[in-house]
């Protein structure tokens, strides 16, 4: 009987995880950086970026993800919008290496492997961590100390994806990410060449596109969302 009930349990069980569509895929795209120097526009990329992706699609509507994105942002005052800052005359450029979990949202029902639900836009949002450098201190020689540290950001975006042939699909997606820093432009109290009071914390987005390869049986997904 013992015997019975746990084969019972093992069939189940991998029917369940083989039943699933799983997604995989990398992104290639731009990045932007709104803060103390340069451009404010929050949709700008102008550095060359990407990211890699894993997707459980928990339903039609509903897919969570985990994402590590390279993510190299810059700024500089001669391409701002305002005289203030053109005249200042700063810049700096930092590397972002992100890691992000989360959900999307989709508008409507997605399933590739359903000829009338193989594309929808949806609605992303994240939580994140993020390492990147700052500005540590000044050595005896008055030149700056550089280290790592790791921030925490809020991304939330929106994207468009669709079925592109066979197993195969793909996404445009733009990213928006507030962060709790205020010297990934390297501005801080410990640097005197950019000690500028600023207003708010930084933001960095990301704007790209995603080769998507969707694997595992058609979905016996979750009712009820």
């Amino acid at each position: 009987m013992k015997k019975s009930i746990l084969c019972i349990v093992f069939i189940s069980f991998s029917s369940i995880l083989m039943g699933q569509v799983y997604e995989i895929g990398a992104s290639l795209g731009g990045t932007n950086y709104v803060g103390d120097i340069g451009r404010t526009n929050y949709i700008y990329p102008n550095q060359l970026a990407g990211n890699i992706f894993f997707k459980y699609n928990y339903n039609p509507r509903i897919a969570l993800r985990g994402t590590f994105s390279y993510l190299p942002i810059s700024g500089n005052d001669e391409h701002a919008d305002t005289a203030f800052r053109k005249n200042r005359g700063l810049r700096f450029s930092n590397t972002i290496n992100e890691l992000a979990l989360g959900m999307e949202y989709n508008f409507y029902e997605y399933d590739i492997s359903a000829e009338d639900k193989s594309w929808t836009p949806y609605l992303l949002v994240e939580l994140a961590a993020f390492n990147y450098s700052y500005v540590k201190g000044k050595n005896p020689a008055n030149e700056n100390i550089y280290d790592k540290k790791t921030g925490f950001s809020i991304p939330i975006g929106i994207g468009f994806k669709s079925k592109l042939s066979g197993s195969f699909a793909f996404s445009l997606e733009t990213k928006f990410r507030y962060t709790f820093e205020d010297d990934l432009d390297y501005a801080s109290e410990n640097n005197a060449n950019f000690n500028i009071e600023g207003n708010s914390n930084d933001w960095y987005m990301f704007t790209g596109v995603s080769l998507i390869y969707t694997f595992g049986r058609p979905a016996c997904y979750t009712q009820g969302l």
